[in-house]
């Protein structure tokens, strides 16, 4: 199954996405996997350096949010109810990536679990856990 109207969605038609810089970097049914080049608008903590939680957040939200969307049938949406995001360690000056996996669709909820990770050893900086509300649209 093709997925690529909802990467282009993500990718072009979500202003905060574009500002991130997010890139889709595939899907399949229940499972995403987005990419946030490095840029140094990006750091959080100049003494460190270090990227900025948020930006880590946002990413596995969205990934989180387009895994959850791959198992949903045409003219269904996702929103965010609850999102946990576990900070493991200082996220480097290098593009991150996250790949969110569903673990259960219901009738209401869509369950999905996060992990971020950066550069070739995929160091884990962080991992989480969303559940996205399933919106009827109209």
């Amino acid at each position: 199954m093709s997925f690529k109207h909802l990467e282009a969605f993500f990718e072009k038609s979500v202003p905060f996405n574009q500002l991130l810089g997010l890139k889709v970097v595939s899907t399949a049914q229940g499972r995403a996997t987005l990419r946030i080049p490095y840029h140094d608008r990006l750091i959080g903590d100049s003494s460190r350096p270090a990227i900025h939680g948020g930006v880590i957040s946002a990413l596995a939200d969205s990934a989180g949010g387009l895994a959850a969307w791959t198992t949903l049938k045409s003219g269904t949406a996702v929103s965010t109810i609850d999102l946990r995001i576990d900070y493991l360690q200082p996220a480097g000056l290098e593009d991150l990536l996250c790949v969110a996996d569903v673990i259960r669709t219901g009738n209401r909820v869509v369950v999905v679990s996060m992990s971020v990770t950066q550069g070739a050893d995929e160091v884990k900086v962080a991992e989480g856990r969303g559940v996205y509300n399933i919106n009827q649209r109209a």
